[in-house]
């Protein structure tokens, strides 16, 4: 899977490259043009040339005040879609802190807490000899000697 992500990852990466190259030559291609044309011994030629000259100009002109345009517009665009994206990073700070508390309360559980050592309560026990009050009077670990009634083991 990690392979499939990285071979995505350069491919949308060389792609992206592609564009910013095309986008580059055409950009430099028509600079030089523009500057071609502003460098044009213009003072030679005659009225209808340079007037040509002019209108060539002028079009120019409003077509780059058009890019510009497009490029400011969506240069603000970016922006504000970045600044929205902050708001949302910071909007959505509580509920990622809350995932993380109960992501650390959990695994601190299931690390410190040992459910096996809790008492396990059955509805029905063994059956005994005594009464169950003889049962729970002894200590642990002693036990009633046949016939006397006296405890054996260790005294403690």
């Amino acid at each position: 899977m990690k392979q499939i992500f990285d071979q995505f990852l350069q491919f949308l990466q060389q792609g992206i490259a592609a564009i910013f190259r095309f986008v580059h030559l055409v950009w430099a291609w028509s600079i030089d043009q523009i500057n071609k044309m502003m460098q044009a011994p213009w003072g030679n030629w005659p009225l209808w040339k340079q007037v040509l000259l002019v209108i060539v100009i002028a079009v120019v002109a409003f077509i780059l005040l058009l890019a510009a345009r497009r490029l400011w517009f969506a240069g603000v665009r970016v922006l504000a879609a970045f600044v929205r994206f902050l708001g949302v990073l910071v909007y959505t700070l509580p509920t990622i802190l809350v995932a993380g508390c109960i992501a650390l309360a959990g695994l601190w559980a299931i690390n410190n807490l040992n459910l096996s050592s809790l008492p396990t309560f059955t509805m029905f026990q063994g059956s005994s000899t005594g009464s169950p009050s003889q049962a729970n009077d002894k200590p642990s670990g002693q036990a009633t000697a046949p016939g006397t009634g006296e405890t054996t083991g260790s005294r403690q």
